[in-house]
């Protein structure tokens, strides 16, 4: 059993440094459309990822008003926690929109990265809350499986949207990829804590489901959802949206 927790734990670290790793092989900066595609995907996997691997799982729980109410909760602080995270740590997107506090002694590029790294806060605790139940025998394998191994499809896009704009501003390609990479360490960082969190208190897990899947949604509508929408081309979002929604549904509801 412990191979298979690390192994859930480091597969969507592995996809982003996949995706990282296309500053090897693209030479050009990354197709406006093909980015719109991939932005869309990524958010359509994590709002299906958000419903049936964690926001449905703390609902069963109870059989009662705590159906609604905890998971409600759970949702809420979710999404308050990545607020302020959103709202204190400086950072830039790909569109060189910058947001939180203002600090002129970090670099662009270093603001680049810590958005990425923002994104990938939730996605690594959502995965360590499903390793935790699993770990707790609330969930089966098969459950745990889909949803590393969904986050890892949509982190490979991910990887890539931040390691080629990293290089477009003249970061060598080495250096892109390394931090393009290192931007998804947080994720495996994130699960462990969340595991042991959950191994700790256990009675805490239906909240840490929910919390988990406010703030996968925060990051959606906050940033992928309005980069995706922002321009022209805005209808192959709609495409890879619902592509990422439907293979991240088919892997839970046929795994789960």
């Amino acid at each position: 059993m412990a191979l298979t927790v690390i192994l859930c734990l480091l597969i969507p670290f592995i996809g982003t440094t996949l995706g990282s790793a296309m500053v090897f092989l693209l030479k050009k900066e990354m197709n406006e459309k093909l980015q719109k595609i991939l932005l869309g995907f990524a958010a359509g996997v994590m709002i299906a990822a958000s419903i049936w691997s964690l926001i449905q799982p703390a609902i069963e729980t109870y059989n009662d008003y705590r159906s609604w109410l905890v998971p409600s909760i759970g949702f809420i602080i979710g999404v308050l926690f990545l607020l302020l995270i959103d709202y204190i740590v400086p950072h830039i997107h790909v569109d060189n929109n910058e947001e939180g506090l203002k600090n002129n002694s970090l670099s662009k590029t270093f603001k680049m990265m810590l958005a990425v790294t923002i994104h990938n806060v939730p996605e690594g605790l959502a995965v360590g809350v499903i390793i935790g139940s699993f770990i707790t025998g609330n969930v089966n394998k098969e459950a745990m499986l889909a949803l590393s191994i969904g986050i890892a499809i949509q982190n490979f896009p991910e990887g890539a949207i931040i390691s080629m704009p990293l290089k477009e501003t003249g970061v060598s390609k080495p250096k892109a990829f390394l931090l393009g990479m290192l931007s998804g360490i947080v994720e495996p960082i994130a699960g462990a804590l969340a595991i042991l969190l959950i191994s700790v208190v256990e009675v805490i897990l239906p909240y840490t489901l929910c919390f988990a899947a406010g703030a996968m949604m925060y990051v959606v509508f906050e940033e992928l959802i309005p980069e995706a929408n922002s321009g022209k081309h805005s209808n192959l979002a709609t495409i890879g949206f619902s592509i990422g929604f439907i293979i991240m549904m088919i892997l839970d509801v046929a795994l789960g």
